[in-house]
C-alpha cells in the first residue's frame, strides 16, 4: 500500500489543475506518491511525498478520492502496489525541492492530467474529479 498526493489549485477562469510529476527511471507522468511513512498519518505521508517530489506544499485532505494499482519497476522484479490518493490543496510552489534534478512537474487540467498519466486506475480517479 503506497499513499499519494493529487496536488491541485484554481486556474484563472476557476477550473481546478493537478501538478503531475516525472517518474525517475521511465519519466512517464503520475502523481507524488510513496511507502507511508512511520509516525505519519497517510494523508500527512502523502503532503510529504509531494513536498519532496513535487516541491509543493498544502493542506491534503484526510480522506482519500480513490485508489488505483500499479506495477512498480523494481531492478530485477515488479512489484504490485496500490495507492490510496489524497487531494492537495497547493498553498506554495517551491522552486527548488529535494527531487529537482530527477523530475518535470508540470501543471495539467483533470482531462489533460488524466490522457498523459498511463496507469488506468489513475486516469479513471482523475476523470472522477472533472
Amino acid at each position: 500500500m503506497q499513499v499519494g498526493a493529487l496536488p491541485l489549485r484554481k486556474a484563472a477562469g476557476g477550473s481546478l489543475e493537478v501538478l503531475l510529476v516525472t517518474t525517475r527511471s521511465t519519466k512517464r507522468w503520475t502523481i507524488p506518491k510513496g511507502w507511508p511513512i512511520k509516525g505519519l498519518k497517510s494523508h500527512q505521508a502523502a503532503g510529504r511525498e509531494a513536498l519532496e517530489e513535487a516541491g509543493v506544499h498544502g493542506k491534503c485532505r484526510k480522506q482519500a478520492v480513490g485508489r488505483y494499482l500499479y506495477w512498480k519497476r523494481k531492478e530485477d522484479h515488479f512489484e504490485l502496489c496500490r495507492v490510496r490518493v489524497f487531494p492537495m490543496d497547493v498553498r506554495d510552489v517551491h522552486d527548488d525541492w529535494p527531487e529537482r534534478a530527477d523530475r518535470q512537474r508540470h501543471w495539467f487540467s483533470l482531462t489533460d492530467a488524466a490522457d498523459m498519466v498511463e496507469e488506468p486506475g489513475l486516469k479513471a480517479v482523475l476523470r472522477m474529479l472533472d
